[in-house]
């Protein structure tokens, strides 16, 4: 296994060290000889390590200029392509189409990276990644707690929750425990036809005051007279008096069916 170099805290550098976890990455992203596999942060390589052995093609971008620069001459895997640089400016289209992403991500990274996944124009087939058990369990969040971050994240991918990793499996120990979520890609769209924007202008509205009604939030957010939004919802199939969190997927589909009005016109 590499050589653990210092960590820069700056960057959220935490290398795992558990070989069990390590292994359960590529299991939850079921790599195979024939996938290329996007690495984000690949550190000293421990990871970088078992992809090689698995993957046809490995492309590993680390934004740290020296573990980028030390990696291919520590692994020496011919199938081993290292970028240094900002997964965030990355051009996932010059990547073939099915690609699979495998990460062990710093916390401040996660909802940046989701979001630049789900919009690319050439999304991945699955995004295995450890990130903070917290925020996994959000992601895979259910109608009563649910928030902006996981209807957001489930209306693109399907979530499902992996091992869990202690935080003392790292080096150096973050403050949390962390767990392996495996997203896949949805290849066909849950609700076909739907204008994205106005969509999540809706949700954005609705979750613009956690604590407050759909009545309240949606008439704020939206600038709709409150009796039109207490009929909107009602002819939804959805009390007014009811919160966000509580809506499904489902449901707020149907909400956005019933305001395809000019006002919302984006």
């Amino acid at each position: 296994m590499p050589d653990q170099p210092l960590t820069k805290k700056s960057l959220g550098q935490h290398w795992l060290n558990d070989p069990a976890s390590l292994e359960a990455m590529c299991h939850g992203a079921d790599v195979g000889p024939s996938d290329t596999v996007l690495e984000i942060g690949p550190g000293p390589g421990t990871l970088t390590t078992l992809l090689t052995s698995r993957a046809k093609h490995v492309i590993a971008v680390e934004l740290d200029k020296i573990l980028a620069a030390n990696l291919p001459g520590k692994l020496k895997a011919p199938n081993l392509e290292v970028v240094n640089g900002d997964i965030l400016a990355y051009d996932f289209t010059s990547l073939p189409p099915g690609y699979k992403v495998v990460a062990n991500i710093p916390y401040y990274l996660t909802g940046h990276l989701l979001r630049t996944l789900s919009e690319t124009a050439n999304p991945p087939h699955s995004a295995t990644l450890l990130i903070q058990k917290e925020v996994a369990r959000r992601l895979s969040a259910v109608p009563g707690d649910m928030s902006l971050l996981s209807v957001t994240v489930q209306f693109y991918w399907q979530v499902d929750l992996g091992r869990e990793v202690p935080a003392k499996l790292f080096t150096p120990p973050p403050k949390v425990d962390s767990q392996i979520v495996v997203l896949t890609w949805r290849q066909k769209p849950l609700f076909p036809g739907l204008d994205e924007a106005k969509f999540f202008r809706i949700i954005k509205a609705g979750f613009s005051q956690r604590r407050k009604t759909l009545l309240n939030t949606l008439s704020s957010g939206l600038q709709l007279d409150r009796a039109l939004t207490a009929d909107i919802c009602q002819t939804a199939g959805i009390d007014p008096q009811r919160r966000a969190q509580t809506l499904s997927l489902d449901e707020w589909y149907k909400l956005y069916n019933n305001l395809t009005l000019d006002a919302l016109s984006v």
